[in-house]
């Protein structure tokens, strides 16, 4: 599998546009107290571009082991209850309107940053595939479940190596990441692993939950 052939132009446009937002969400606060506010955005882009594509590609890799493919996107809201007829008319780019405007309410004192959904689309060797007299083209939310949990582990060990290395600042905010995650909202990743396994989503919250910890240490 190659790198490469990984991302299509519009997804790599979705991811460019979260790093964006997602920057400006992580130094909003530094920037007024900062004089250096060049460098300081110039690491926060680097910080949140590594975090992001270390989410993106390990979810990539399990979706392929899966013999599928996945499609990240700016996080979008479609419905504001459990009921279906409670939806908004188009979806809301929720990505986009929660992490910046509760960081400029907050004054960057509060950071949200979930912001990308995937879509799962099964590859052709999949579709192609057949189990007596059924295809198996189908994913299981077992799967999805799994592949979006890829992401969140990915990022957990990133901060473990994020802190080795001298780097607590990416050791944090790799965490921050996996926490929003893991958020059972709408098509978020949390959604995802909660309908794959309840087992696996509160398993993780618990890890995470324990980094956590460590992470409010290094502030």
């Amino acid at each position: 599998m190659q790198l490469i052939n990984m991302f299509k132009p519009k997804e790599i446009s979705h991811i460019i546009l979260a790093i964006i937002i997602l920057s400006f969400v992580v130094s909003f606060n530094q920037i007024s107290k900062n004089s250096e506010r060049g460098h300081l955005i110039i690491f926060s882009i680097i910080i949140i571009t590594l975090i992001i594509f270390i989410n993106i590609i390990a979810k990539k890799i399990t979706a392929y082991y899966f013999e599928s493919n996945i499609e990240s996107k700016i996080w979008h809201l479609q419905q504001y209850s459990f009921k279906q007829s409670y939806h908004f008319k188009k979806p809301l780019p929720a990505g986009i309107i929660i992490p910046f405007i509760l960081s400029v309410i907050s004054l960057g004192y509060a950071m949200w940053l979930a912001i990308l959904e995937f879509e799962v689309n099964p590859s052709s060797t999949r579709v192609s595939k057949r189990h007596g007299h059924y295809r198996v083209s189908e994913m299981t939310d077992t799967q999805i479940g799994i592949i979006a949990a890829s992401g969140v582990i990915v990022n957990l060990i990133a901060s473990i190596i994020g802190y080795l290395i001298g780097v607590p600042e990416f050791a944090r905010l790799s965490i921050y990441y996996a926490a929003f995650s893991l958020l059972p909202l709408s098509g978020l990743d949390g959604t995802k692993i909660f309908f794959g396994s309840r087992v696996m989503w509160f398993s993780l919250v618990i890890i995470t939950a324990i980094f956590l910890g460590y992470a409010f240490l290094l502030v």
